[in-house]
């Protein structure tokens, strides 16, 4: 019997559409089932999971909760978790067959020191060792137990964003870059993900659903409304 892949989509209520086109993307590609589950803070805050006081350095709505994956999932198999300002252009079930269990957590591994102080909506730019690798995760769950709720409440972001509730980095394997390109941030692809160009988008510094950011990665942003015009004509 082949389950449906867990996929689990940071949510940020001022990303809704953000997050809708990437839903829809994710099925349009995929040749497997997926349980697709954005993370709502408030859902995780009345079922008593997420106590935090929002921190004046996060970035968005999701910036610990994703930790709580690994929780969710009852420490359980592996579960993909990616942020919701990203754009599917592939099979989704392509990145679930790299998992390997000689790790806890695959990622790409970023080498992102960000030039400016800023990004969306004026939230503050926060550099730091390992920034953006946990911004498209799969997890092997039953290895991730040192994320338990109180840990996930207590830890600092950076202790929690760089990984220190693993035994070391040699828990961390590496993904192929083409699941996580940077717009904006990395060279402008010049390929689609048929001819090699990368499978997922990631608009890290704020993407083409802001209103004052409508034209952000140039082409890419235009794809990126062709994406959301064929979800709505779907939905029709």
């Amino acid at each position: 019997m082949t389950h449906p892949i867990p996929v689990f989509i940071g949510y940020d209520p001022r990303e809704r559409a953000a997050t809708n086109v990437l839903i829809d993307s994710l099925y349009q590609h995929s040749s497997r089932p997926l349980a697709i589950t954005p993370i709502v803070t408030p859902q995780l805050e009345a079922q008593g999971l997420y106590r935090r006081e929002r921190d004046p350095r996060q970035s968005t709505a999701f910036s610990f909760t994703r930790f709580l994956v690994p929780h969710l999932m009852g420490y359980r198999g592996w579960a993909i978790f990616m942020d919701c300002d990203m754009l599917c252009r592939g099979d989704i079930a392509r990145l679930w067959e790299l998992r390997d269990e000689r790790y806890a957590v695959m990622c790409v591994q970023h080498e992102h020191i960000p030039n400016e102080t800023t990004k969306f909506l004026g939230e503050v730019q926060s550099p730091y060792p390992k920034k953006n690798w946990s911004s498209l995760m799969l997890m092997n769950t039953a290895r991730c137990t040192a994320l338990s709720v109180d840990y996930v409440n207590q830890a600092s972001g950076l202790e929690l964003h760089r990984f220190h509730w693993l035994a070391g980095d040699h828990e961390i394997g590496a993904l192929p870059a083409d699941w996580n390109h940077l717009v904006d941030v990395q060279p402008p692809p010049t390929a689609s993900a048929e001819d090699g160009g990368p499978t997922l988008l990631h608009w890290t510094l704020g993407g083409p659903w802001f209103r004052e950011q409508r034209t952000m990665g140039g082409a890419l942003a235009a794809e990126w409304f062709g994406a959301r015009c064929d979800s709505m004509a779907l939905h029709d």
